[in-house]
């Protein structure tokens, strides 16, 4: 039975226990308290789950067989059959011998960190491009565990070429199976691409900066973006509430017009299968002009989260050189006197702002630090357009940059002063 068979079958909610190994010998590893609160979290946004218990389990370093010592396995087997458990989550990477042998041990489903993502993605994604990505991860991660299934290999299944000749095994005409469904979805997924490409070259022709908000899931983006936007993006506390981007068109105080894209929520440990799936979604990011980097100020694990997200920036190949703005978020949830310090630290720092998005404190100060950071340092230059290029030139005029113009034999000299981003814009303009 699959999970999400087990997470469907019947009408009650399946009975969930989250584990989470600390292995101590591991000098990277997470403070074990906030680690097993987000794992917890994890397993709420997943509909149809009831966690019934949670606990850290320490470990001097992980078993090849079994990741638990056998007395360990022992205790926490009797504990989960007294609270007749279903479900085990175990918050980080579990073998596919590992997840067979404590299966059996248990005579429980075993899920671990990667599997438990790939389930919310996959109940969370809307567009369709969203859900062939997630099962194009979920491909990648069953390919690796087809052991799972097969405790003797020696297993034959004869038949036609297409479905596995004589001597093949099972494992093998499976794993066969799934690449070639992985080819199919990766050709459905070019063509979405594609057509994500025409949309954003759409909009580079268009002179609205994309500012991207970014963030460790829960941090608060779509609250952010709702009131920034006066969308109803789903804005809950739960991780991963957002999962496919929203874009929107927003005009700053100032009269200046942004696009702005709220983004799927980043993690520790975000499966590898996920964030080449997701790539495609998260190029928005790739292509802003600004980024907004939402934190839960009033979170214990902030810091981490912080690196996690950075992290992620880089492996996604976000240049050094794209303005970012650190947003602290949640500044409601914390006692006054230490709301008042945060504030202040954040004003004496260019690149900061301390904020609410649930109250609106401190969006003033936010969007006048987006409308600085975008209105950058300009370059006057001199251009001439011929009688014919009327679009180029109404294209300058609406973006304001026209400071002089006259007319003379072959065209209209215009004197612009532009930003280097509206300069880029303009040179992608189609000649008329």
């Amino acid at each position: 039975m699959s999970p999400s068979e087990i997470l469907e079958h019947g009408r009650q909610a399946t009975r969930a226990w989250v584990l989470h190994p600390d292995i101590t010998s591991d000098r990277t590893r997470r403070d074990p308290g906030p680690a097993l609160q987000e794992a917890v979290a994890l397993a709420a946004a997943l509909p149809g789950l009831e966690v019934v218990g949670s606990e850290v389990v320490p470990l001097p370093k992980a078993r090849a067989g079994f990741l638990f010592g056998t007395g360990k396995i022992a205790e926490l087997g009797t504990r989960l059959n007294e609270a007749e458990v279903e479900l085990v989550l175990i918050d980080g990477p579990v073998t596919p011998v590992q997840q067979r042998n404590l299966e059996k041990e248990w005579k429980v489903k075993i899920l671990d960190r990667t599997g438990l993502i790939l389930e919310i993605f996959a109940d969370r994604a809307r567009t369709r491009e969203g859900v062939m990505q997630v099962e194009l991860a979920a491909l990648s991660y069953q390919r690796t565990r087809l052991v799972r299934a097969w405790t003797h290999l020696e297993r034959q299944r004869g038949g036609l070429g297409f479905v596995g000749g004589p001597g093949e095994t099972q494992i093998e005409a499976d794993r066969r199976a799934i690449d070639e469904a992985v080819i199919r979805l990766k050709r459905q997924l070019s063509k979405v691409v594609r057509t994500r490409d025409l949309h954003r070259a759409a909009r580079r022709k268009v002179p609205f900066p994309v500012v991207a908000l970014v963030g460790y899931t829960n941090a608060g983006k779509s609250t952010l973006f709702n009131r920034l936007t006066g969308a109803e993006v789903l804005a809950k506390d739960m991780l991963f509430a957002t999962l496919d981007p929203t874009m929107r068109a927003v005009t700053l105080p100032t009269g200046l017009k942004v696009i702005l894209s709220d983004t799927v929520g980043f993690i520790s440990d975000l499966p590898t299968q996920l964030v080449a799936a997701f790539r495609a979604t998260l190029e928005e990011v790739l292509e802003a002009d600004l980024i907004l980097h939402v934190r839960d100020i009033a979170h214990t694990d902030t810091e981490a989260q912080a690196e996690d997200v950075r992290a992620i920036l880089t492996d996604l190949g976000v240049a050094e050189d794209t303005p970012q703005i650190e947003v602290w978020n949640k500044t409601d949830l914390l006692d006054p006197d230490r709301r008042d310090a945060l504030v202040a630290a954040a004003t004496r720092h260019e690149g900061v702002r301390a904020i609410s998005a649930w109250t609106g404190e401190g969006i003033g100060a936010l969007l006048e630090a987006v409308t600085a950071t975008l209105d950058e340092a300009r370059t006057r230059r001199e251009l001439h357009l011929g009688f014919g290029d009327g679009k180029r030139r109404a294209w300058l005029f609406a973006e304001g940059v026209v400071e002089a113009e006259r007319q003379d034999d072959d065209g209209h000299a215009l004197t612009v002063n532009w930003t280097a981003r509206q300069e880029q814009r303009f040179r992608a303009l189609p000649e008329d």
